[in-house]
């Protein structure tokens, strides 16, 4: 069709276009050639030579204006299918190909959107949520503190923050002491026994303590996933006394060794003018003006103690619950470490294990950790005053006996609230 021609009243534009575009039409007035016969009814009629050259039959016509409309419809399909292609891939993340029955080829698609913020640590930032889609998945959002770098280690150095924080108490209370008290979420029982006991001693020897029971999330062991949100028992539990901090990494017991550190980033945050703190286990006992006597001659930097192993073989049986491998830890014993069931510092030394850490593999062993970072440090723990103030093995309870100790395990039948009412009970112990 040339230039100008027109269809049903409609000029095409023959200019030059981008590709892509959509042809332009611009409407004309019809040009009806000057009849060339005579005309009956409207109609020309022509001579029999122009008909035989001239207008094809009415067939020809409709097929060629057919075409015409085919190869016009084919271009702007086309034209659509491109734009409606680009403007697809460009709308990730909001583009879900599950949703719209589209193929994968498997791949997976994540997209990574920021948590909410927790109470505490306000300006610490968070922790990414990943939304991870497969083919035969919907989405679906997980809390992932902590990734699994295997069964011996843990993911530390890394940055965790609480999701429930006390942070202005030691400001407040000013301690000489604070008792750290490694603790899982659900464990209400074992804190309440501890407030009714040794851990409602708030001053002893004329020396303020303070309290506090640690923990990390909710979760399923070995699934690395856990509720970052804390629950309302909790929370109200925290309106209530003031001594609870949560952590988001995953709480269970191949992460102690990061609970520990997180506990001395915020002892080293939060307690800066204290003179020492205490990491005691929730099934202990604990003598507190002992302990504070103990302390009253002890030094106030680079000093740990409590019940000091040394030269403690490393232990190569798998089936044992501190197995570690030759491949992990090459040497057959261990340096110097207190036992974890309860140990002291100074509170010079929390910046320091922290910043040691960073040099150090982090075993799951977490007092064994401790001891390794100890050891870059170019320290050692000290021994306490009596080999007798620690016992790791349950003692029966003597209340002459029970006054000699700083710590001891419980049994977990013992009714340890009767037993520290007849401890503290006015008389001679002995």
């Amino acid at each position: 069709m040339a230039a100008g021609q027109s269809v049903n009243g409609w000029s095409r534009l023959t200019e030059q276009r981008s590709p892509g575009t959509r042809p332009r039409f611009r409407p004309v007035h019809s040009v009806i050639p000057a009849p060339r016969g005579p005309v009956r009814g409207g109609v020309e009629l022509m001579s029999g030579q122009d008909q035989d050259a001239g207008t094809p039959p009415e067939s020809k016509r409709w097929c060629s204006s057919s075409r015409r409309y085919f190869v016009f419809v084919v271009l702007v399909s086309t034209v659509v299918l491109f734009f409606y292609n680009t403007n697809i891939r460009e709308m990730v993340p909001e583009w879900n190909p599950t949703k719209w029955g589209m193929r994968t080829n498997g791949h997976r698609q994540s997209t990574v959107l920021p948590k909410p913020r927790g109470p505490g640590h306000g300006t610490n930032g968070s922790e990414p949520t990943e939304i991870v889609q497969t083919p035969n998945q919907t989405q679906a959002q997980t809390a992932t503190p902590y990734k699994y770098p295997g069964p011996y280690l843990v993911e530390y150095p890394a940055e965790y923050h609480f999701v429930i924080n006390e942070p202005k108490t030691c400001e407040e209370q000013k301690p000489f002491l604070v008792l750290m008290v490694p603790v899982a979420p659900d464990n209400r029982a074992h804190r309440d026994v501890i407030r009714s006991t040794w851990g409602g001693e708030r001053t002893a020897l004329g020396q303020a303590v303070a309290l506090f029971f640690l923990m990390g999330l909710h979760g399923r062991a070995g699934t690395g996933t856990g509720t970052r949100q804390p629950d309302g028992q909790l929370l109200q539990e925290s309106r209530e006394h003031h001594d609870l901090l949560q952590s988001d990494f995953l709480d269970s017991y191949k992460n102690l060794t990061i609970k520990t550190m997180v506990m001395l980033e915020w002892l080293d945050a939060h307690c800066p003018g204290a003179a020492y703190a205490m990491k005691i286990d929730s099934d202990m006992f604990l003598n507190v003006p002992k302990l504070v006597g103990m302390l009253a001659n002890a030094p106030r930097t680079n000093y740990m103690t409590g019940l000091v192993q040394g030269n403690a073989e490393v232990l190569r049986q798998r089936e044992s619950k501190w197995f570690l491998p030759v491949e992990i830890y090459p040497s057959p014993v261990y340096p110097r470490y207190a036992l974890g069931m309860g140990y002291i510092l100074s509170l010079d030394l929390p910046r320091k294990l922290v910043e040691a850490s960073r040099h150090v593999t982090a075993v799951y062993i977490e007092d064994v950790f401790l001891g390794l970072c100890m050891r870059h440090l170019g320290m050692s723990p000290t021994d306490p005053p009596n080999w007798s103030y620690f016992q790791v093995e349950p003692q029966q309870y003597n209340r002459c006996a029970y006054s000699q100790l700083v710590a001891v395990t419980t049994h977990s039948y013992d009714d340890r609230v009767s037993v520290w009412k007849d401890f503290k009970r006015p008389g001679q112990y002995c």
